[in-house]
């Protein structure tokens, strides 16, 4: 997938998820791009799969290009973001287990994957 074809697909990912619910997830986006299968992404969430990066079917440099240009889209398009904690689903003792995004567990990189992109309330018409 070159450059501008993934910034279309990006952007039109993100589009439809504000447009439908109100904020954007990079995991949707992977899933909209037919990067992240829903299975894999519902594996990972169970603790099956280490880290998201496993099961994504694309390089990790084409990785990270999506998630910047999901921040230069949400930048250009006023939307907040939010730091959201993904942990396991299923976990039943009251320790919680943040999920991993990245092969490496970088910062900056696993903050990019867990941000959502929230729809400003005054611009929506709330």
């Amino acid at each position: 997938m070159n450059q501008s074809k993934l910034i279309r697909k990006v952007g039109s990912s993100m589009y439809r998820q504000v447009n439908n619910i109100g904020y954007v997830t990079s995991v949707q986006t992977l899933m909209d791009m037919q990067i992240l299968s829903k299975e894999d992404y519902e594996r990972w969430r169970k603790g099956q799969v280490p880290y998201l990066e496993k099961v994504c079917h694309i390089n990790l440099k084409k990785l990270a290009s999506v998630l910047q240009e999901m921040k230069r889209y949400a930048t250009k398009n006023n939307l907040k973001p939010s730091y959201t904690f993904y942990k396991h689903w299923g976990r039943k003792n009251k320790s919680t287990i943040q999920l991993r995004f990245s092969k490496t567990g970088n910062e900056y990189m696993e903050k990019l994957y867990a941000t959502h992109y929230v729809m400003n309330k005054a611009e929506s018409g709330e």
